[in-house]
């Protein structure tokens, strides 16, 4: 369905008018377009409408090219062509600086060699706004008040500024011919991978088996606790530095160059990468043990270092962090990336004092310099040096005089350190692992009908009995640990919560630190998150854990299935917003020092997409849309009323009138009445997921039992046995649960209202997807292909996924031979405001995708491209064969001079 579109109101003037005019009545399927009209308010367009014109303009031969933050800064024909000027750059510079300070001053249009003070009437506050918004704007050099009053006319600053001030060169990284693995060596690779998978899984078996035997021999309540003690320690130990042991035996030091996957040095590196992730050091991100555990596995670790990333970095060797350098939570600094069938590695360098966002990208041959700053959800790209104390943020990242480090170093408490690592050892091994350890061997021996399973001969598969054992064990552990977890959440935080004032300034590794650490997991249910998310009854849920959501605006779906947060009681958010999945509330600032909670509150009515990092700093208020993946701003002015895409940000319309058909359904009796509706869909659906989620726990529970009968025959073989069904049994499930979820007929390309049963289908869908960690294990083996194909991909041969994620399976067509990095994700679907969209994505042959790069809907990369860390390659985009993109959002940078990127 087109929008009303309205008369033309001028005729094309050039031949790249005439051209960019008929793409987009192609387009929009209309006949003829104004080169004057909007195409946006005139028009009717959407992002995704432009996306598909952007795509077909790079088709024509006669037409430069146009990205999408060409189409937002230019919303029209004639200001378009104007800023595509290819043999004078200057002029597409000077066009679009006059319609911002015609903008900036209202007035109706600014002259080329009109003074800004003398015949505009400008004054210096009206000169910085101007300046502020070209440094938002995608596509323009960066001005500063002193270019202003030293070139004070738009075509002499269009000429000084549009060859100066660049920013450092981002290039394609250089090619590389491709690894293709023939079909036998993939199949031997993974043959090799699952014998070690069930090799470790034997080998952790009979270190159960030994630990069991020797707690089962205690003589008493405190014999068995201290037997627990001594054999939960050695396990707990054993599990902590044979990952080490391994490294070293099996690389030794890494060293840059690259493995081609599939490859015996393949399989050393996916062995190696594999415990090192595994390793439950891993879990101590944040504390000085983690920076223990990165000086273990070979990396150069300052004095003072604080990393929350768990994101363990596999080449550690590579990795240098200078002291007092900060690395906020879900960074990737891996110093290997996989592309075109290689593993390629290479190093990470961090300066002292060095503070690296949130949710960032690091990818290989990167640096920063003493002091230098990385803002949140930005990245560096292979061969970006950040010089000593300067600020860059972005994708790619680019100078900035925003200041991410809003906290000032403070005087560091002696000695605590070294108190919290003790504490923390104590806690493990006089608390955390015994119970695991004995936990078990004590609930086996007290049970009488658990103790008859340890008996030889018991029988277990004839017994009626032993099945209503495991029926009874399952509800009472699941039920039981979720009523428990849940009155946790609620009651321990707020009982540390006067440990942790907003505004206080606190040391790390002090009781403060830990007490907020406690509060940070204890909220943090994914479990919840999951259950109440995409329904009404979220909003209960936050506030019981604290959020503050008054007035509240109940739509049905003010929050998505996924959420993150650091304190919940500094969390709020204003009447009428809808946020999707993926939103990090960050209410922390941190220094290697000190850390400090902040409130972070999000305006009313408005909306958030995907993956967002929300700082308390955001310079946003009311009535703001903020794009899947946006780099929310921290300085400059609040944005109102206005659209926010990119990184860094630059503005969009805050809506379009595509979705405007949708508006009669959010008001009136209409309103409530599918609002009921889309409740009690909500309803069935969640307990549907309770139900398979009790199904999960039935079969962990019915495999172990059936372990332990078989344990007084078998021993440790029993164990092994076990882990192996589980795994399998996992993959089934989350097949069975996904597939059955949409009544195995898969998800179909959708527009339509959150207040029709096509969208309240799709959130059962979303619900009932597996979550991330269950098939963790088989990331970077064949296996991962099969369970691909389990659940719905159409997928060719001898697919690499290093840990990518997707959305509607089904709607996902892979090639042959494509690679695709960790924290990358295939989303076919958006949500914008009240509407949702979904449609088909493909990947050609040869692809890579980057680490942490996020695919939209309705998008065609062809055989061989090649996307960019941390890239968003919006809706619509058609990606060229061997192109490279990268950016966010992602364009063409396969031919890029130094410097070009911006």
């Amino acid at each position: 369905m087109t929008a009303e579109i309205l008369a033309p109101a001028a005729a094309p003037a050039t031949a790249v008018e005439r051209g960019l005019a008929e793409v987009l009545a192609e387009v929009l399927t209309v006949e003829e377009i104004g080169v004057e009209q909007h195409f946006f308010d005139d028009l009717g367009a959407d992002s995704l409408l432009m996306a598909r014109f952007c795509a077909r303009v790079r088709k024509r031969p006669d037409l430069p090219a146009v990205a999408i933050t060409d189409v937002y800064g230019a919303p029209s024909i004639r200001a378009l062509a104007g800023t595509l000027v290819v043999d004078d750059a200057p002029a597409g510079v000077q066009h679009r600086f006059a319609g911002l300070l015609a903008d900036v001053l209202s007035a109706g249009s600014v002259g080329p060699d009109q003074n800004f003070f003398d015949d505009l009437g400008a004054d210096s506050m009206l000169m910085t706004r101007f300046c502020a918004r070209v440094r938002k704007e995608g596509g323009l050099p960066p001005v500063a008040i002193t270019d202003v009053y030293r070139h004070p006319t738009v075509r002499a600053l269009a000429a000084a500024v549009a060859v100066a001030d660049a920013p450092a060169p981002v290039a394609p990284p250089p090619s590389v011919p491709a690894a293709r693995a023939g079909s036998g060596q993939y199949v031997l690779c993974g043959a090799l991978q699952l014998l070690l998978i069930c090799g470790y899984a034997y080998g952790t078996a009979v270190v159960l088996q030994r630990g069991f035997d020797w707690i089962f021999a205690g003589s008493g309540l405190l014999d068995d606790y201290l037997r627990a003690v001594v054999a939960g320690g050695l396990g707990f130990l054993a599990a902590c530095l044979v990952p080490i042991a391994v490294k070293w035996a099996l690389v030794g030091r890494w060293q840059p160059g690259r493995v081609r996957i599939w490859s015996l040095g393949y399989l050393r590196f996916w062995t190696v990468k594999t415990l090192v992730q595994l390793n439950p050091l891993a879990l101590f991100a944040g504390t000085p043990v983690y920076s223990l555990y990165l000086r273990a596995l070979g990396a150069r670790v300052g004095r003072g270092v604080l990393v929350l990333t768990r994101h363990v970095p596999i080449c550690a060797d590579l990795v240098s962090l200078g002291d007092g350098t900060v690395v906020r939570n879900q960074t990737f600094l891996n110093a290997y990336r996989a592309r075109a069938g290689w593993i390629e590695i290479g190093p990470v360098e961090l300066g002292r004092e060095v503070y690296v966002g949130e949710r960032s990208v690091l990818d290989i041959g990167t640096a920063m310099g003493d002091g230098a700053q990385l803002g949140h959800a930005s990245s560096l790209h292979e061969g970006q040096r950040v010089p000593a104390g300067e600020s860059w943020h972005g994708s790619p990242a680019r100078p900035s005089t925003a200041d991410y480090r809003r906290l000032g170093p403070q005087a560091a408490r002696h000695g605590h350190a070294g108190v919290v690592t003790t504490l923390q050892a104590v806690l493990w091994f006089l608390l955390y692992v015994p119970f695991v350890a004995g936990g078990v061997a004590l609930l086996l021996t007290a049970v009488p009908a658990l103790n008859s399973l340890l008996e030889p001969g018991s029988g277990a598969l004839t017994d009626p009995a032993f099945f209503g054992t495991v029926l009874l064990s399952s509800v009472v552990v699941f039920f039981g640990s979720m009523a428990l977890s849940f009155l946790g959440a609620v009651t321990l935080p707020r009982l540390l919560r006067g440990l942790v004032r907003p505004g206080q300034v606190y040391p790390l590794h002090g009781i403060h630190y830990s007490a907020h650490r406690a509060i940070t997991r204890l909220t943090n249910r994914r479990f919840f998150v999951e259950f109440f998310g995409d329904s009404s009854s979220v909003v209960h849920y936050l506030r019981w854990i604290g959020y503050r959501l008054r007035p509240l605006l109940q739509t049905g779906s003010n929050f998505g299935s996924e959420l993150r947060h650091e304190n919940p009681y500094e969390c709020s958010v204003g009447r009428g917003t809808v946020i999707a999945s993926g939103l990090t509330f960050l209410n922390t600032d941190y220094t290697s020092t000190s850390f400090r909670v902040s409130r972070t509150t999000i305006g009313a009515q408005s909306f958030l997409g995907n993956d967002i990092v929300f700082p308390p700093q955001a310079r946003t208020g009311e009535d703001v849309l903020l794009a899947t993946k946006v780099l929310v701003p921290v300085d400059g002015p609040v944005r109102e009323g206005v659209g926010l895409l990119g990184s860094p940000s630059f503005e969009i319309p805050r809506s379009v009138a595509r979705d405007s058909r949708f508006n009669h359904l959010m008001a009136g009796e209409e309103f409530h009445r599918r609002l009921a509706a889309k409740n009690r869909h909500n309803g069935r659906t969640m307990a549907a997921w309770i139900l398979a989620k009790w199904v999960y726990a039935f079969g962990l529970t019915l495999f172990g039992l059936l372990a332990a009968d078989l344990y007084a025959t078998l021993g440790a073989a029993a164990l092994a046995a076990s882990e192996v069904a589980i795994l399998l049994f996992t993959l089934l499930h989350v097949t069975l649960v996904e597939r059955a979820s949409t009544g195995f007929r898969g998800m179909r390309p959708t527009y339509c209202s959150i207040y029709e049963i096509g969208f309240w289908r799709a959130e059962r869908f979303f619900k009932m997807q597996s979550g991330p960690s269950l098939n963790a294990v088989f990331i970077g083996t064949p296996v991962q292909s099969l369970f691909w194909r389990l659940v719905g991909v159409h997928l060719g041969r001898r697919l690499f996924d290093d840990g990518c994620g997707m959305s509607e399976k089904n709607l996902v067509t892979i090639g042959d031979d494509v690679t695709l990095n960790a924290g990358s994700f295939l989303q076919c679907h958006s949500q914008e405001d009240f509407a949702f969209k979904s449609d088909r994505t493909t990947v050609g042959s040869g692809c890579t995708i980057g680490v942490a790069a996020l695919v939209h809907y309705g998008v065609t990369m062809e055989d061989d491209a090649e996307l960019g860390p941390d890239a968003f390659l919006m809706k619509g985009e058609e990606v060229p064969a061997g192109a490279a993109w990268a950016g966010n959002p992602a364009r063409d940078v396969s031919s890029l001079q130094p410097g070009a990127l911006r």
